[in-house]
């Protein structure tokens, strides 16, 4: 590769948008202020190209700075990273890979559970029978901070990473360093299972299948439009619905993944999300 062609591939991956970048891995837009996000490292601005970190005061421009900021990489693992993300942006030759820090899954803190499952219960709906039943499988635990960890399994049911959600009075999502989305997700189900339906997270996952408790609930943690993982999971013959959120962003990933895999059926929650659906019933 010439310079010139590493030049222009490094200049495609820093405008990848900020908005992408930040779904991808995992952080929460902010209810309030659509500019800002709940990230791994804080409370995050974007302005077009730019970002700051309030928290950290730090800051700067473009796809691949913020990947550095919120994971600690280094240039060229920053772009493996967005590569690995993002292959569209990139030519035919890949870019070498060093894709991620490892797993570092967060410590079990027994004594903050309680905290988790009655955050769980409480403000989110979930049963208390279904919360049991996810600690019991190792699905669920809470770490030092009494964050709610969801594990994330792929093949064989190996870890391969967690989503994050906070249980305190700021909402507040992530995924534990290393996670790999690529290769799996959360995922909630029964032995018989009639259908697959996508979520955008662990929560909504578990709420879905609540309404749903003939499918598979799984989390693609972040509205995804084509993880690696799902062209094997349409070669398995099961129906699979789309159940992102009810939003411009939701319907937008879920357009684009039912154009490049025609077999996915959308299935829009009647509310914004399907844990808004359970938290608003009777």
């Amino acid at each position: 590769m010439n310079i010139d062609t590493s030049r222009e591939r490094t200049a495609r991956l820093r405008n990848i948008s900020l908005q992408s970048i930040l779904l991808a891995t995992g952080a929460q837009q902010d209810p309030h202020d659509k500019k800002k996000w709940h990230t791994i490292q804080g409370a995050i601005s974007i302005d077009d190209i730019k970002f700051m970190n309030w928290n950290r005061a730090q800051g700067g421009g473009g796809a691949i700075d913020l990947i550095i900021h919120l994971y600690g990489l280094n240039f060229k693992s920053a772009t493996s990273w967005l590569h690995s993300h993002f292959p569209e942006h990139t030519a035919s030759n890949p870019i070498a890979p060093n894709l991620k820090p490892p797993l570092k899954l967060p410590s079990p803190a027994p004594e903050k559970l309680n905290t988790v499952k009655q955050y769980l219960n409480t403000a989110r709906r979930i049963p208390a029978h279904l919360i049991d039943r996810l600690i019991q499988r190792g699905d669920l635990y809470a770490d030092h901070s009494a964050n709610a960890v969801f594990l994330m399994r792929g093949k064989h049911h190996i870890p391969i990473g967690a989503e994050l959600r906070g249980t305190g009075p700021h909402p507040w999502r992530g995924m534990a360093t290393g996670s790999n989305k690529n290769t799996g997700g959360f995922f909630i189900r029964k032995t018989h299972i009639e259908g697959i339906v996508l979520c955008e997270s662990a929560i909504d996952a578990i709420s879905c299948f609540l309404y749903h408790p003939a499918t598979c609930c799984i989390s693609t943690a972040g509205a995804r439009p084509s993880p690696t993982w799902l062209r094997p999971l349409i070669q398995k013959d099961q129906p699979i619905y789309c159940g992102y959120d009810a939003d411009a962003t939701g319907d937008a990933i879920a357009n684009t993944m039912i154009s490049r895999h025609p077999s996915i059926i959308r299935r829009r929650p009647d509310q914004h999300d399907w844990n808004e659906m359970l938290t608003s019933r009777p």
